[in-house]
């Protein structure tokens, strides 16, 4: 473990190659200014907001006036694609009373939320982002009401470690059948809320992702991996049943977990930790013949686990037994693994944040070599929602307003406080940040999130 110190893009580069660790750096950002089609749409340029949750809804699941400022101020800082964070598409999915959740009854809401980041965004850029809805079921890491309920797909030893769960907790192939339609409903949601754009959520440990890893479940969800992607499948084919010119379907997809197997996804069969994408390669191809899937995000990992995989930190519960360069690394060669195999599918990267004032320049590279075709950014969002707008005025980020990877932001989602930048935005978040610091005397000692 070392914290990012680097002075100058060839320190970075040097610690990179003593790691074997590889990361594409571009000589300017130009690349990142130009536009890109996705179905009929134009993007205005490569850049995007990652799903970043919260924890600020009205009881009623709906955005509160914290969610309004956090989305809008990323549509005025000239993001091209906002992807918003986990909204819930069920009661018992939600991950805490704070999580957002659409449906018919809060739907008007949702219509001004959408309304207000397009117009914001327009205004202030002349275009309005491409607006993605992540439809989600938390499975495991449920919490309706901020009381634990899990619903697993099978009994995983490496999750239950942090988490707790028993054999009453796994859903029914007759629960899960019905999630494939609730999925279609949430599309339907999404459209007339004006959403450009659903996610079938499956990443990050969350029930979708999870079954992709449940080899030794029994039923029509377990076992080949045409099973254990059926709900992921079917959820989209449900989905796609309001896909139009103005409305498409998309997927945010988990490519590895960094759980052995066979408790992740991903990894190798040897007992290791290594990738292998095999499987992973095998879905997107998948996604794209059988269901017309056009375009994806990818990324990896399990934040309530294997976190310094989905986001390499500088300070977090843990210290993992890798360099942050080196999760970096693993990142962008994996997501250029799938981009290589599927090469027809539009693949937007996740996961720049460690690399600071550099992000930019290695986002750059990355899509001039090919391996992504645009990079939603998330912690640095938070830090410095006018990210976007840097880079394609001034050609850089504004290193004075990077995200220094602390992990405050991920305290206070997992504490269900509104959940911001602590050190940029601090007047706004700095207080639920005390609040938390109280608290945490409080929580396990094996605690990670």
């Amino acid at each position: 473990m070392e914290r990012f110190h680097y002075g100058d893009l060839a320190e970075l580069k040097k610690r990179a190659s003593e790691l074997n660790a590889y990361l594409p750096f571009a000589e300017d950002t130009g690349i990142l200014k130009t536009g890109i089609r996705i179905g009929d749409h134009i993007l205005c340029n490569r850049l995007g907001t990652a799903p970043m949750e919260g924890a600020d809804s009205l009881p009623d699941g709906s955005p509160s006036e914290l969610t309004f400022r956090r989305y809008i101020r990323n549509a005025e800082g000239g993001s091209a694609v906002i992807w918003s964070e986990a909204i819930s598409i069920v009661p018992e999915g939600r991950s805490g009373s704070t999580q957002l959740l659409i449906n018919d009854e809060n739907l008007d809401r949702y219509k001004l939320f959408c309304e207000r980041i397009k117009e914001a965004g327009l205004k202030k850029n002349g275009y309005a982002p491409f607006l993605v809805m992540q439809a989600n079921h938390s499975g495991r890491y449920s919490n309706p009401g901020n009381v634990p309920s899990p619903v697993i797909a099978y009994r995983n030893p490496v999750y239950e470690e942090f988490r707790a769960a028993d054999d009453s907790c796994i859903a029914s192939d007759d629960y899960l059948m019905q999630l494939e339609e609730r999925f279609g409903e949430s599309a339907l949601l999404a459209k007339k809320a004006g959403f450009d754009a659903v996610d079938i959520k499956a990443c990050h440990g969350y029930l979708l992702m999870e079954l992709l890893s449940a080899y030794e479940r029994p039923g029509r969800y377990g076992g080949s991996l045409e099973n254990r992607s059926r709900l992921l499948m079917n959820g989209i084919g449900a989905a796609k049943a309001y896909e139009d010119s103005d409305f498409m379907v998309t997927c945010r997809l988990g490519i590895y977990d960094g759980a052995r197997y066979p408790f992740g996804f991903g990894v190798s069969k040897d007992g290791s930790l290594d990738p292998d994408l095999t499987e992973p390669k095998e879905l997107v191809s998948r996604l794209s013949r059988e269901q017309g899937i056009g375009f994806i995000c990818l990324t990896m990992g399990n934040p309530y686990v294997t976190t310094h995989v989905t986001r390499p930190f500088d300070k977090g519960k843990y210290e993992p037994d890798e360099h942050p360069l080196t999760g970096v690394s693993r990142m962008i060669t994996g997501f250029a693994e799938i981009k290589k195999a599927v090469p027809e599918m539009i693949i937007y990267g996740s996961g720049p944040s460690y690399l600071r004032q550099y992000a930019d320049l290695y986002t750059a590279g990355a899509v001039q070599e090919g391996m992504i075709d645009g990079m939603l950014f998330g912690r640095l969002s938070f830090a410095d929602p006018d990210f976007a707008n840097e880079i394609i005025t001034q050609g850089r980020i504004a290193g004075d307003n990077v995200c220094i990877t602390c992990g405050g932001c991920g305290d206070l989602i997992r504490a269900h406080k509104p959940t911001g930048c602590v050190i940029r935005d601090r007047d706004v978040y700095g207080g639920y940040m005390k609040e938390f610091a109280l608290e945490k005397k409080d929580l396990p000692k094996n605690y990670r999130g």
